[in-house]
């Protein structure tokens, strides 16, 4: 696997997508936001280091490809090169292997047992991520098929084929390309809600300046928006929390019910948890010695 795929070269112009990143350039990446790929291509952010999991998987990318020939009896072989697609040059890519003999290449990839499922479900169905990227590299290649062969928590091995898909590689191809002229225009992508669209937003304003006060009545029907959802989220869990009770005082002193195809548990749990307060009454040299000071903006609403 290659994990220095559409590093930003010296220009925009040389700005490039590359197969890991493709999911994320068009705004269906589970792991990193579009917003934060297009600040790492403009260079207003640093990307974030690969890992341990990118790292064991680039350790044991030629262990898997192995064993995809042993198991299905294709020799495969490496290719030192960089594809570019003929129609969108911003889109290349750097395969792990070409199967002999075939017009088709290899993607070997590594995953933990905790993402069994994800893999395992079905014959034809890998993670969404690795969909696009699998389609991107047939997109770049001209390749007619492409194989999957995946290692699983280190004891489970398995292969899954694809076919090109010409109107999802349309599709990804296209969503690049309008990914791609954000950048060249440096117009930024909206904002999302996922975890990582908070943490750019945190980086790129991690401190206000305090008794500073701006002005933003356009933004009038937005914080009405958000909250009439708070008060939908707040009736929610009232309504679950009232779902949860009932079947709670169905179980009563039982730890496991069986309902349908569920299994629900209400077990005893111990916790320990330091009293922090008490140790800083007691000692609060100790208390000092161990207390981390941490920062960050706390986002409120209040009317008037």
């Amino acid at each position: 696997m290659t994990y220095d795929e559409g590093i930003m070269e010296s220009t925009l112009t040389q700005v490039t997508i590359g197969g890991s990143e493709a999911a994320a350039a068009i705004g269906l990446s589970r792991y990193k936001s579009q917003l934060r790929l297009y600040l790492e291509k403009i260079g207003e952010v640093e990307r974030e280091p690969a890992g341990e999991a990118a790292y064991w998987g680039n350790i044991l990318e030629e262990i898997v490809a192995q064993e995809f020939a042993k198991r299905t009896g294709k020799k495969v072989q490496r290719v030192n090169k960089t594809f570019v697609h003929e129609k969108y040059p911003f889109a290349i890519g750097h395969i792990d292997r070409k199967v002999v003999g075939e017009n088709a290449l290899l993607e070997c990839k590594t995953t933990s047992i905790w993402k069994d499922k994800e893999w395992s479900t079905k014959e034809d169905e890998i993670p969404q991520e690795y969909l696009i990227q699998v389609m991107h590299y047939l997109a770049v290649t001209g390749y007619e098929r492409a194989y999957v062969a995946v290692l699983i928590g280190g004891q489970k091995f398995a292969v899954k084929e694809f076919s090109r898909d010409e109107e999802l590689i349309d599709y990804i191809m296209e969503a690049e390309k309008k990914f791609y002229e954000m950048i060249v225009n440096r117009t930024p992508p909206a904002l999302d809600g996922s975890d990582d669209a908070s943490k750019i937003l945190s980086l790129l304003y991690p401190s206000a300046q305090e008794g500073s006060t701006i002005e933003l009545p356009v933004y009038e029907g937005v914080v009405e928006e958000i909250l009439a959802l708070d008060k939908q989220i707040k009736e929610l869990e009232q309504m679950k929390e009232e779902k949860e009770n009932t079947i709670k005082n169905a179980m009563g002193n039982y730890e496991t019910a069986i309902i349908g195809r569920y299994t629900i548990s209400w077990k005893n749990v111990t916790t320990e948890r330091l009293d922090t307060k008490e140790l800083k009454k007691a000692n609060p040299d100790i208390y000092a010695q161990f207390t981390k000071q941490s920062s960050y903006r706390r986002f409120t609403i209040k009317e008037g």
